[in-house]
């Protein structure tokens, strides 16, 4: 799947099954929402915290997905064409980064 079709079906979820896209301010304060649960899952199993019983369970894939679905709410509901962004974003990345991190001591 790409990102475009992933864009068209959360469209078609929203129409089907959503009745319509919270507005933006709400998609922004649940993206948040979501990061934090992202948060929560990477800090206790892979940082410092200790992960308490009732996270054990918690999938950090579903969480991922979460923030995934709400960035698409987001471009979907403000025009932005996600897959073109990405793109662009990935061309501009490749171009300033790549000898900055291949000369970058701290990842060796």
């Amino acid at each position: 799947m790409n990102i475009e079709n992933a864009q068209k079906q959360v469209d078609d979820w929203i129409k089907n099954h959503g009745v319509r896209y919270f507005n933006e301010l709400t998609n922004m304060a649940q993206l948040t929402e979501e990061v934090g649960e992202v948060a929560r899952i990477i800090a206790r199993r892979y940082g410092e915290q200790s992960e308490k019983e009732s996270d054990k369970n918690k999938d950090l894939g579903e969480e991922l997905a979460d923030v995934l679905f709400v960035v698409l709410c987001l471009a979907n509901q403000t025009g932005i064409d996600l897959q073109n962004a990405f793109e662009k974003k990935l061309d501009i990345k490749t171009k300033r980064d790549h000898d900055r991190h291949h000369n970058n001591q701290k990842l060796k």
